[in-house]
């Protein structure tokens, strides 16, 4: 029995020790994103079909859409706390599997109840995301690495939205609608297969070394004790820093809602297009916001190179130019040209993930590690308040006096949003040269 235990111990330290680990278990995390944005956008993609089959109004849509946010809206700060307190990967597994097999459970609805119901269950599920993204940056990053990482996390919530076009519309095309809800699901429990085989926690991760190890811990923040999901919440509420991220939040939610379940609907109906043009060009907006996830950390060290910013002031920057190039969408309202409108909305797709990594990124150099995904969570409930409330006022209105004043709005809102960002967040003097680094 001796013998085998010494061998067992010497098989696990002679695991191979694999170089920058962090970014694999990046990139594993960002594949699990990937496939949740496909399932979440599958919806919109199939909504045009979707109407018909289920006999649904734009009106009934939305609150189909509707019950999926007030899902992810109640379900975000419940989901960050349980990650806290089980760790993230047996908590991100056990969610990963829920929204796989509602997703699933998608392609036997018979009417839009149903499907507004199944979509509420999917959305308590994939309200994980938000929260596991900010628990997986302070989990692998040192505190100079969080905003590049934030950017490149941020690439899995924009770059499954950019694949799900021609995945769900091929899919579509191959099995039917429901084969490409049963489709989108299967790929969910497969990344779960990955998730469970390859994730680990880094103090037990076999093949990270023990010098990575010490750059992740190098800013020793210490372990703070895990309080119960109330009281976690009543200590974040009275932190005015909160608010100078969750409104923001609040602000630059619903134009991410706008693209992710409403504009291939408006390219149908305002914009002539068909579910084949839609998969051409519908990706386009997603590829922007790839591009902005990826843009927005390395933007921050811009600020700090060019205008000697603190690590915090050039976070808050990069979301102001962020919310400065979301004046694009005003302008979708004033062109007949719909390609030029779909170039308008990519520059918003780029400009609000800007804005959405720089915000989680903020939630990481603010808190500490063991509410890094509870604060999340809130944040994330702030905006998608903001989601739910504007997709119901999509469903009221749109039939009658279309989607140009609800860009026009889009436009400008995370101008406002901005404003207290600076407020409540940016900084008024230079802090000690440690904490500038």
């Amino acid at each position: 029995m001796t013998i085998q235990i010494n061998t067992a111990s010497t098989a696990v330290v002679a695991r191979r020790k694999f170089k920058a680990l962090r970014w694999w278990m990046l990139a594993l995390f960002l594949l699990g994103v990937t496939v949740n944005y496909i399932t979440r956008n599958s919806l919109g993609l199939l909504a045009p079909e979707l109407k018909t089959s289920l006999s649904m109004s734009t009106e009934h849509y939305s609150w189909v859409v509707a019950a999926f946010q007030l899902a992810y809206t109640l379900f975000q700060p419940l989901c960050g706390w349980v990650i806290d307190v089980i760790g993230l990967k047996l908590g991100f597994m056990i969610f990963a599997a829920v929204w796989a097999v509602v997703c699933m459970m998608h392609a036997g609805v018979g009417s839009w109840i149903q499907l507004a119901v199944l979509r509420f269950f999917m959305g308590s599920a994939e309200a994980a995301a938000t929260p596991a993204n900010a628990k997986a940056i302070s989990d692998w990053f040192p505190r100079k690495e969080r905003p590049v990482a934030a950017g490149w996390a941020g690439v899995g919530f924009s770059i499954g939205a950019m694949l799900a076009p021609p995945i769900v519309i091929v899919a579509h095309l191959s099995f039917g609608w429901r084969g490409a809800f049963l489709f989108c699901g299967f790929l969910s429990l497969l990344w779960v297969v990955l998730w469970w085989r390859f994730y680990h926690a880094p103090e037990s991760h076999p093949n990270l070394s023990k010098e990575e190890l010490a750059l992740i811990r190098q800013d020793n923040e210490p372990q703070q004790t895990r309080l119960p999901f109330i009281a976690s919440l009543k200590i974040v509420a009275k932190n005015k820093k909160f608010y100078g991220i969750a409104i923001p939040a609040f602000l630059a939610e619903p134009a991410w809602a706008v693209f992710s379940f409403w504009v291939p609907l408006y390219l149908a109906n305002e914009r002539g297009m068909d579910l084949k043009h839609i998969a051409m060009f519908a990706w386009l907006p997603f590829l922007a916001a790839d591009i902005g996830s990826v843009a927005s950390g390395y933007l921050t060290a811009l600020y700090r190179k060019w205008f000697k910013c603190t690590r915090v002031n050039s976070v808050v920057a990069s979301s102001v130019t962020g919310a400065f190039m979301m004046v694009s969408l005003a302008f979708v309202a004033m062109t007949k040209d719909p390609y030029l409108a779909i170039g308008l909305i990519s520059i918003g797709g780029f400009g609000h993930q800007v804005i959405s990594c720089m915000l989680s990124a903020l939630v990481v150099e603010s808190f500490d590690k063991s509410q890094v995904a509870t604060v999340n969570g809130m944040r994330g409930s702030s905006a998608w308040i903001a989601s739910f409330l504007f997709s119901l006022l999509i469903g009221a209105v749109a039939d009658t006096v279309g989607f140009n004043p609800l860009f026009i709005a889009m436009g400008f809102f995370d101008l406002v949003g901005a404003v207290f960002l600076i407020a409540l967040i940016a900084e008024r003097r230079n802090p000690a040269k440690g904490e500038q680094a």
